[in-house]
């Protein structure tokens, strides 16, 4: 059986990514792919409990550090749980974020760097990483505009400060550009569709795909 490939989409507070990565799934399975659409901190029972705890409550919550801890925590059981029996057994997974957005969020907006956090995810997955990374990139006021029309209450990270959310942009921009080969940027500021349109062209470009 061929293993299946692991996808991943990355970027700030209301880039769009959960749409994006269900229309994605949507488009590889029309194709005849069996695609698993999930997120992090999330995306197996263990790991969705400690997404309660990084989500929620005030933004001084826990440090740095604390939070780098919990979000690996997370990672892992998502690996060991969801991730690896699908790609095992031929699906294809596409996950709102993964090890990139703790770089980006703790290394980065909350300033634990970007070598303490890369050791971090070391220990939690070893190697493993995306065949593909989409970085959808918009201004951060912009997103965070975004976020605030979503109807819900607002996160813990959505209501931390501007700068923290342009450092994160910076993050994301950052680590595309250092892993050319993995990473790709794409323009989220156009509409949902065409949004999707570009995505679908990535990755029907990088797999041999016709995704229509």
């Amino acid at each position: 059986m061929t293993r299946g490939r692991f996808i991943t989409l990355e970027g700030g507070e209301g880039a769009g990514k959960s749409t994006q990565v269900r229309l994605l799934a949507e488009g590889l399975r029309a194709a005849g792919i069996d695609a698993l659409a999930t997120r992090e901190p999330g995306g197996a029972p263990g790991a969705e409990q400690i997404r309660e705890l990084l989500v929620d409550g005030p933004v001084e919550r826990w440090d740095a550090m604390t939070e780098a801890l919990l979000h690996c925590a997370a990672r892992r059981d998502h690996l060991v749980h969801a991730i690896e029996p699908a790609l095992a057994a031929g699906r294809w997974v596409v996950s709102d974020r993964f090890a990139d957005s703790t770089l980006a969020y703790q290394g980065c907006g909350l300033g634990l760097g970007i070598e303490t956090v890369a050791a971090l995810n070391r220990i939690a997955v070893g190697d493993f990483a995306p065949d593909l990374t989409i970085v959808l990139d918009l201004p951060a006021d912009e997103g965070l505009k975004r976020a605030g029309t979503r109807g819900e209450g607002a996160q813990r990270y959505e209501r931390m400060d501007l700068a923290f959310h342009e450092r994160l942009r910076q993050g994301f921009l950052d680590i595309a550009k250092r892993e050319p080969d993995r990473c790709v940027v794409v323009d989220a500021r156009p509409g949902v569709e065409a949004v999707e349109k570009a995505i679908r062209a990535v990755v029907g470009a990088r797999f041999e795909l016709a995704l229509l």
